[in-house]
């Protein structure tokens, strides 16, 4: 059994928080044949939020400083929760140290980015992850088995969307998230980004696209400390900052398959506290899915009888491997936190095997590629095309 020794990097935030949890639980159903990790380094930005993950950690390091993680020489994984504007330049710091590097989404600022650190990882032989957890749910693995076997035929139509309303109210507080110097892509690579992995595993590269990027409350008020969904009453004596990213996308996309795409995402659907669906038409039979039914695939066949055809419900159950670590009986419901278990345990997985598993830096690219020229199409007001390299 090999110990994996991990840094994390934005520990004290939500998907920090998330991400050492995983590494600590995912023994419990995956076990060690394949690895373990120990959570040896967090990176947190101020001393409150390291006294309060000190007796989480007790054999951790706790440092306010991520170059100090990179650096040290007893750390293999680098694990990055950090604000979007910094995954490129820490993610190719710990690259360079010769350290395997699992990165939260977006990947990087630009497809520019991304593809500079694709290939540092691949000329240095180091293992890669990319934080784009939905997809792993093992109903999406049923979902690409049925497509890879031909069931649905040749793919020609994907609809997908993803909305929130943490933003719905106008004088919800600003955040980072909003910033245009901290997450440069806003809605784009935040939100769009979990509805391009879909499409990257399920239907295949995206070769262009014309994409319509939204602003549509243009300054928000400043609330110290706020966090990610948090209520606040506002005094009303509150500074008011601008939004530089965008708050929703509409898109067309074309597939290098022929498919075609119809795409849409925000962070401000009133009332949507978490949607996400998709829907891929072949010419043979099609997939619905929607996350309110989290374990639930929708299947259409051409090849049932006149009179029999329709959507059938099939609740992915412990006939899948990865549903059997969690639970004996199906439709119990594996949620986001399961996701990001089973994701640990893939990464850990990849490197005590030296066998990369998806999703990788170079799918990492091809989604900021989406992102990229979804932020093109929208400045430029015109399709733009996506190009193999």
């Amino acid at each position: 059994m090999r110990e994996i020794r991990v840094a994390v990097l934005g520990a004290a935030g939500w998907m920090g928080k998330v991400h050492s949890m995983a590494y600590q639980t995912f023994p419990h159903f995956f076990g060690t044949s394949n690895g373990t990790a120990r959570v040896a380094t967090l990176v947190v930005s101020n001393a409150k939020a390291a006294s309060e993950l000190a007796p989480l950690f007790p054999d951790a390091k706790i440092l306010l400083d991520w170059q100090a993680a990179v650096a040290d020489p007893e750390i293999d994984l680098i694990d990055i929760c950090l604000p979007d504007s910094l995954h490129y330049v820490v993610a190719k710091a710990a690259l360079l140290a010769g350290k395997h590097v699992f990165c939260e989404k977006p990947l990087a600022n630009t497809a520019a980015e991304a593809r500079e650190l694709a290939d540092i990882a691949r000329d240095k032989n180091l293992i890669t992850r990319v934080g784009h957890a939905f997809p792993r749910n093992p109903v999406h693995d049923l979902a690409k088995e049925i497509i890879d076997a031909g069931e649905i035929g040749e793919i020609k139509m994907f609809r997908g969307c993803q909305h929130v309303d943490v933003f719905g109210d106008p004088n919800a507080p600003f955040m980072w998230r909003a910033d245009g110097n901290l997450a440069p892509t806003g809605i784009v690579g935040d939100t769009g980004s979990h509805i391009f992995s879909f499409m990257a595993f399920l239907v295949g590269r995206v070769s262009s696209l014309v994409a319509d990027n939204i602003i549509t409350t243009p300054r928000r008020p400043v609330v110290s400390g706020i966090g990610y969904g948090e209520n606040v009453e506002l005094t009303g004596h509150e500074e008011w900052a601008d939004i530089t990213n965008p708050d929703a996308t509409n898109l067309i996309c074309r597939f290098e398959n022929g498919a075609s795409g119809i795409v849409d995402f925000s962070r401000v659907a009133t009332g949507r506290k978490f949607m996400q669906t998709y829907e891929i038409y072949g010419t043979k039979g099609s997939l619905a899915y929607t996350y309110d039914e989290i374990n639930r695939l929708r299947f259409y066949s051409g090849a049932d009888g006149i009179g029999r055809r329709g959507f059938r419900e099939i609740d992915v159950g412990p006939e899948s491997e990865t549903y059997r670590a969690f639970l004996p009986l199906p439709n119990f419901s594996l949620g986001y936190n399961e996701s990001k278990i089973i994701e640990a345990a893939e990464v850990i997985r990849s490197i005590v095997s030296g066998r990369p598993m998806w999703p990788t830096f170079e799918t990492g690219h091809h989604i900021c590629q989406i992102v990229d020229a979804c932020m093109d199409s929208a400045r430029l007001k015109r399709w733009v095309d996506i190009p193999l390299t």
